[in-house]
């Protein structure tokens, strides 16, 4: 099977906890756009459902397929959020934010009382940390922040390569919220709590990409079919 046709089969199965009246925060990706695809075809076929898009690109899908929309400004409590993830690892800890959307996404997954991650199964690490970790900074600042970073690193005997992101076309890669990100090629987090923290010391930090404690199902699908694991 092709990486895409696992993805939709994630997709699927996330379907299976969506009941009518829910109220849904959609993730931004290649396999959460599979999951509002699919949403699409159960709210054209009747399904009574709202939902809050994580990115522009997603509200995008939304409105294209016909899911009808609200913004936490209107509904600040959601009942789910189906989402991808970059990478999982042992108790569902996530990282995120490939598509530059992991503000918007953790404040979403945050306001829900579930957050079901969807992926294939190459998505399964048994440590964090091999897929760069996506770090949001202000703009201004940008060489202070980016020194505070790699104090902060050293200090936890990470390596500080840190990568500003940019578009395929040579351009700065800035967020929908008006950020820049820089990638940090760790190799291996063993402390993902004591990282978090740290990081959320800097001041010119916006968010990271490590999400944890907020994933409670993970769907993964694989070539031997489809894995649903819960975190209590």
């Amino acid at each position: 099977m092709t990486p895409e046709t696992l993805k939709r089969q994630a997709a699927a199965r996330a379907l299976e906890f969506v009941r009518p009246g829910m109220r849904l925060g959609l993730g931004t990706g290649s396999t959460a756009k599979h999951f509002v695809e699919l949403l699409g075809d159960r709210v054209r076929a009747g399904l009574d459902v709202i939902g809050v898009p994580t990115s522009e690109a997603t509200r995008a899908d939304a409105v294209r397929v016909g899911v009808p929309l609200t913004t936490l400004d209107e509904t600040p409590h959601l009942d789910i959020t189906v989402d991808g993830a970059d990478e999982i690892g042992p108790g569902l800890v996530l990282i995120k934010g490939g598509g530059g959307a992991l503000l918007r996404e953790k404040i979403v997954a945050a306001a829900s009382d579930q957050m079901i991650v969807i992926a294939d199964e190459t998505k399964l690490v048994s440590l964090l940390g091999t897929f760069p970790l996506p770090i949001e900074i202000v703009g201004f600042g940008q060489g202070a922040t980016r020194l505070a970073l790699t104090d902060a690193l050293k200090s936890l005997s990470l390596p500080d390569r840190l990568t500003l992101r940019m578009t395929k076309d040579g351009h700065v890669f800035v967020t929908d919220e008006g950020h820049l990100i820089l990638d940090a090629a760790l190799g291996k987090i063993p402390d993902p709590q004591a990282l978090a923290a740290r990081l959320a010391e800097i001041p010119g930090v916006v968010e990271h990409g490590l999400f944890l404690g907020l994933a409670k199902v993970a769907i993964i699908a694989g070539a031997s079919g489809i894995r649903v694991i819960e975190q209590s």
